[in-house]
């Protein structure tokens, strides 16, 4: 069987490797010079800057990926685990560090709130719930049929699918700091915690299953480490070219063809591109395509955008933790801001990333590499990035200043930053999403863009825009999926 898998993200460079472990030819193709799609690597001077994903979790996910070979992946990569998972900072100073020492946790927010102990402690064995049926038992799962969709619909009424991830923390916590620290996970995943399913709750026992790790030499090195296994086991890799167009015969894919107009054969084409961006620019629009199919490709809601601004330091700021996540004032009228009115607001939070915190290798010595990461509306709102991006960056170093980092602007010795202009133009995601469709209920599992298409014969998906959705341990199950379906 001969298999094209389009982008090398993490969900397609799973998705080669199961289906070359199924004895598949398997050919994988990268517009860029480089894999990795989101989870490229920028070299500048010395620093080493992740593009994307920086929080590795369910690290068994990635160690398949080598098992399946018989190979060790300790031979290949090192994941190292954190202790301080994230230290938050709220607007007027508080700060949480939060870990898998659930002690220290309860001790902290005892000192914000001594009801919510309890309240903590429920939420946390609800999340197990969730997690148990959302994650290990659905997430590897297919979702292409009607009917077992229903068949799930009492578990997930039992599990209070239907409500946010922000009520759901709310019926247990009643301090509003803590509210939004254990509500924040959906925005790792493009989701706003005021209307993504209650079902993304399962990252929160997600984390304290198998902690939260970091990979030595960054993300990148995991990527650079699968590289190195495709080439080992006979993945054929294309990089620097891109696909044009997916050919068909009768609703058949048949092949794919390259920007250098060459055609490649291929009895399944896995897209581990964004789905919209397939269906609309890949395929010649086919007027046999059901109505239903074109509803749903319309009626879709996406995530936010995402502004991200990198930048290398010539002193250490040995005080900032591996992860920060700095809260603005507001929460929810930020998040309408984003998500619904499509407008930038200067009352910013952001994500702060300090990979040289535990790997001295990221920076040159005595220096420090960081990014700031910035959610933003998607491109639905028309911002004009090459006015805005500069301003925006300039707001981040101000807050930083204030917040966290004194003197930040004079220390800066490398910097640029991404906006969503790069996501849409770069790395064809629709309205520049950081990450594809929203999780929301109506946007989970059947009602998302299934991994095998409704339309099309052998094509299929994986990655953010298909089911179980964004994040790396989620575009790594979705290529598990195929296990099931191929």
């Amino acid at each position: 069987m001969d298999s094209v898998v389009i982008g090398s993200g993490f969900g397609g460079i799973a998705a080669a490797l199961r289906l070359r472990a199924k004895k598949h030819n398997v050919t994988l193709i990268e517009k860029h010079s480089d894999l990795g799609g989101r989870a490229r690597v920028f070299k500048k001077n010395g620093f080493t800057f992740d593009a994307g994903p920086t929080v590795i979790t369910a690290p068994y996910l990635i160690n398949e990926l080598f098992e399946m070979f018989n190979k060790k992946p300790q031979d290949y990569i090192e994941l190292t685990p954190l202790n301080t998972w994230y230290r938050f900072v709220f607007e007027d100073g508080t700060k949480f560090d939060y870990s898998g020492n659930e002690e220290q946790m309860k001790n902290q927010i005892n000192k914000i709130n001594k009801e919510d102990v309890i309240g903590y402690e429920n939420l946390v064995k609800f999340t197990k719930k969730i997690f148990d049926k959302g994650f290990l038992e659905l997430a590897d799962v297919p979702f292409d049929r009607p009917f077992f969709m229903l068949k799930q619909f009492p578990s997930l009424i039992n599990l209070k699918s239907y409500k946010s991830v922000y009520s759901l923390v709310s019926a247990y916590v009643k301090n509003e700091k803590l509210r939004r620290m254990l509500s924040m996970h959906p925005l790792l995943v493009g989701g706003n915690p005021f209307t993504t399913t209650s079902i993304y709750g399962l990252i929160l026992y997600l984390e304290k299953k198998w902690g939260i790790h970091y990979s030595m030499g960054g993300t990148g090195n995991i990527i650079m480490a699968l590289e190195k296994l495709m080439n080992e086991v006979g993945v054929k890799i294309i990089k620097g070219q891109e696909v044009k167009k997916i050919n068909l015969e009768n609703k058949k894919i048949k092949s794919v063809k390259l920007n250098n107009q060459q055609n490649i054969n291929a009895n399944y084409i896995i897209c581990n591109a964004d789905p919209p961006d397939v269906y609309d620019n890949l395929i010649n629009k086919n007027k046999n395509n059901s109505l239903l199919f074109e509803w749903k490709k319309k009626r879709m809601e996406y995530s936010m955008g995402l502004f991200v601004y990198y930048f290398g330091t010539k002193k250490t700021y040995n005080d900032i933790e591996h992860h920060t996540i700095k809260f603005g004032n507001k929460y929810k009228e930020h998040l309408d801001d984003i998500f619904d009115k499509k407008k930038l607001n200067n009352d910013i939070s952001y994500y702060l990333h300090r990979p040289s915190a535990t790997d001295k290798s990221m920076a040159p010595e005595g220096h420090d590499c960081f990014y700031v990461l910035v959610p933003v509306p998607n491109n639905q709102s028309n911002t004009n990035w090459e006015v805005e991006g500069e301003k925006m960056k300039n707001l981040v170093i101000e807050k930083m200043e204030k917040d966290l980092m004194p003197n930040l602007r004079e220390n800066i010795v490398e910097d640029f930053y991404l906006t969503p202009n790069y996501f849409e133009k770069e790395l064809n995601t629709k309205f520049g999403s950081g990450f594809s469709v929203q999780p929301k209920f109506s946007q989970s599992a059947y009602f998302r863009f299934h991994n095998k298409s409704e339309i099309y014969d052998g094509l299929y998906f994986v990655g953010a825009g298909t089911h179980p959705g964004a994040g790396v341990p989620g575009v790594l199950s979705s290529a598990k999926v195929l296990d099931k379906i191929i």
